[in-house]
């Protein structure tokens, strides 16, 4: 059994949907982030960063914090969407760092002065939607020719999705990035993602683009 602490965050849903994909048995506790619960002596011991999300993997003693370090350690428990060895290894890490980087950073401001704050500063949103745009971009010219972003379905397609999840927040025009829709819209369908999505708890529906 996996305790999962979270919240109903993208880098949150990198993990439930990963222990959805992977079958993993798993408890997940709410961390309220809009409560502060996260900066909680107890939740402190389990995540230095006072971040979601966080694991306890009560079958090898495991304690993890960070959503990237997380997705490795659990494909490598299971031996699946991490390719062990070779250049598929390499393809899938580097697309995870990619998100990592700057789809989770880069999107999150975009979320902060769009969504959250908006006019607030027209210069952040200028420049982080901007941002999101171009990492848009470097998405759909890898995805115009690949079903998923390392080749085959990974950890790189899990930990960004959720990021894209919230295409409603990034002032987008679909019509330029037609393998990106395809991708997200396909990966949508998968049952492990529509219920991982909904960990803790559901909130806002998922929508798919037009």
């Amino acid at each position: 059994m996996i305790d999962l602490y979270t919240w109903t965050t993208p880098n949150g849903r990198k993990v439930s949907i990963a222990l959805e994909e992977l079958g993993l048995a798993y408890r997940a506790i709410p961390v309220d982030i809009t409560a502060g619960r996260q900066f909680e002596p107890r939740f402190l011991e389990i995540s230095p960063n006072n971040k979601i999300p966080a694991i306890v993997d009560h079958d090898t003693g495991e304690s993890l914090m960070e959503s990237g370090a997380i997705l490795i350690y659990l494909a490598e428990k299971c031996g699946r969407l991490l390719p062990s060895g070779g250049s598929g290894r390499w393809q899938v890490l580097q697309w995870l760092m990619l998100q990592m980087g700057s789809v989770g950073p880069m999107f999150g401001q975009t979320h902060h002065f769009v969504h959250y704050r908006p006019g607030s500063s027209d210069y952040a949103e200028q420049r982080f939607v901007a941002e999101t745009h171009r990492i848009y971009g470097v998405l759909e010219r890898r995805l115009a020719t690949r079903e998923y972003l390392a080749g085959e379905h990974s950890i790189a397609d899990i930990a960004t999705w959720p990021w894209v999840a919230r295409w409603q927040w990034h002032r987008l025009d679909w019509s330029k990035y037609p393998g990106v829709r395809r991708w997200f819209g396909h990966l949508a369908l998968r049952d492990s993602y529509r219920r991982g999505y909904d960990v803790p708890m559901p909130t806002q529906p998922m929508v798919l683009p037009p």
